[in-house]
């Protein structure tokens, strides 16, 4: 895997990460450790899906710490300078590390002026308690102000993507400010597995409809993040640089995209 990278702004994040939403206590954390076994180095979560000390057991058990790639999120109600500080030092003590890889804000708030947000997640970064900071969910309207008010590089932007989803114009933007895109819901929370287009490509290359969907996103240098609470299905999910899709391929899958978000909230922003 160490090839398979994604570099921004001096963050290097791996291509293919494990996402834990929904995954909890013991399973969690050995679901953690043993996908770090199999080969990944990219471990994401949030302080919304209330596992940070499961994922962090998992981590520190697995005994590679120094080569993964720790994320987590600060939930939107946490964004006013305080608490955002807070939050942060709450998810240190949670996930029982010196320092997380990278932090994203989790969803945009309208509520909290934009400025002050980026003045507490750059200085949490310059306090040293996280060595890489970006967003998740922000549109092209959110990015260009984000980085006009950022004092410290955002090097991500993780954002719903899969084949059901043109994300074109935000992925755009998000490469104009010289930030990786990091793809959640890959496999569209399980619909692509059962997909016939994706899985009739998979036949050609000797891989499932996942893996097919799970390629189509890295050969376009999106980084991924399934989740899957099966270990089978997470050694499957890493298994995708093998083989390569070819032009025809990328522009069929391409042609499944009619709008099929799966992520939206009340307190989403307006979508582009």
């Amino acid at each position: 895997m160490s090839a398979h990278i994604i570099e921004a702004k001096g963050a290097k994040i791996p291509l293919v990460g494990l996402g834990t939403w929904e995954l909890r206590g013991r399973d969690c954390a050995r679901l953690v450790e043993q996908a770090i076994r199999l080969g990944y180095r990219h471990i994401d979560t949030a302080q919304m899906y209330a596992n940070e000390r499961e994922v962090g057991e998992g981590v520190r058990a697995s005994g590679k710490r120094s080569e993964v790639f720790v994320v987590t999120k600060v939930e939107p109600g946490s964004l006013a300078p305080a608490a955002l500080e807070r939050s942060v030092k709450e998810s240190l003590t949670h996930l029982r590390l010196q320092e997380i890889d990278l932090l994203l804000l989790h969803w945009p708030n309208k509520g909290v002026p934009l400025a002050e947000t980026m003045g507490a997640l750059c200085k949490v970064k310059t306090m040293g308690l996280v060595r890489h900071i970006g967003v998740s969910n922000y549109t092209v309207a959110l990015l260009d102000e984000a980085n006009k008010l950022a004092t410290e590089p955002l090097v991500c932007n993780q954002i719903e993507v899969h084949p059901y989803l043109d994300q074109s114009k935000v992925i755009a933007a998000t490469r104009s400010h010289g930030m990786a895109v990091v793809a959640y819901s890959p496999v569209a929370r399980g619909r692509a597995k059962g997909d016939e287009t994706l899985a009739r490509i998979g036949v050609a290359h000797g891989k499932s409809a996942a893996q097919v969907s799970l390629r189509y996103l890295v050969q376009q240098g999106l980084a991924v993040i399934p989740r899957s609470s099966k270990i089978k299905r997470i050694e499957e999910n890493i298994a995708i640089f093998d083989f390569k899709l070819s032009a025809a391929e990328m522009t069929e899958i391409a042609g499944l995209a009619r709008g099929g978000r799966i992520v939206d909230w009340g307190w989403s922003p307006q979508w582009d």
